[in-house]
């Protein structure tokens, strides 16, 4: 085995290209909007389960308007940001909701009533819907005042056409029996999906043998998976 198959390179900087929309296309929609300065809505709130994307979205935001360039603030659990930081911002983004502490819901309950005389925008995200979120009852009457989306995550099916697009796009043909079988043994995420696939095309173009169930499998048995 090639030490190549090791040097697995890593994910890509998150941004609302390389999103994988499955069946949030109007969630990525409406975020290019808000950008764009074409959405009315200045209030966004996301919600979802693990793995649906939340936290690639709110990085790709901070990324794009970084670019603009916006006054970016990022808040969360360990870092939530005072009052006075996100009245100097252009855009707000809050990761999930539900692990602000008692201080924290305060702020963010602050921010957006000082928000909504202001110019700046706002997105949080949360694992709930609003109504569902185990938080101080203002706060999540706020928060269901925001436009809600529910980012859900991928099918299978949608993982699996990904990654043959991805692979497409670097030249080679995957079959749905490979994506299938990256999917029953690695990692589900999509950027560990994405990254072994490039390790797996790097090392077929080594060894000269197409990328197959076997090939995988051998590639595979030699990768730590934690």
């Amino acid at each position: 085995m090639k030490q190549l198959v090791f040097d697995i390179a890593p994910p890509p900087q998150p941004t609302l290209e390389n999103f994988v929309v499955g069946p949030n296309a109007e969630v990525l929609a409406h975020l290019h909007a808000l950008l764009s300065g074409e959405s009315h809505e200045r209030f966004v709130y996301l919600w979802g389960g693990t793995g649906s994307g939340k936290t690639h979205l709110l990085k790709a935001l901070a990324h794009a308007a970084a670019a603009q360039p916006w006054r970016v603030c990022q808040a969360g659990a360990t870092a939530m940001c005072s009052e006075e930081q996100a009245a100097a911002c252009d855009l707000v983004l809050v990761e999930d909701v539900l692990q602000l502490d008692a201080d924290g819901q305060s702020r963010l309950f602050n921010i957006m009533n000082q928000m909504r005389n202001g110019s700046g925008l706002l997105v949080a995200t949360g694992p709930y819907a609003p109504m569902h979120l185990k938080i101080r009852q203002d706060l999540s009457s706020r928060l269901a005042q925001c436009l809600v989306f529910q980012v859900k995550c991928l099918s299978d099916e949608d993982k699996a056409q990904a990654l043959m697009t991805h692979a497409q796009g670097r030249g080679f043909t995957l079959s749905y029996d490979v994506a299938a079988y990256l999917l029953r043994k690695w990692k589900r995420d999509i950027p560990s999906l994405i990254a072994v696939l490039d390790a797996l095309d790097r090392y077929s173009l080594e060894v000269k043998r197409p990328v197959t169930v076997p090939l995988a499998r051998e590639v595979l048995a030699q990768l730590p998976k934690d």
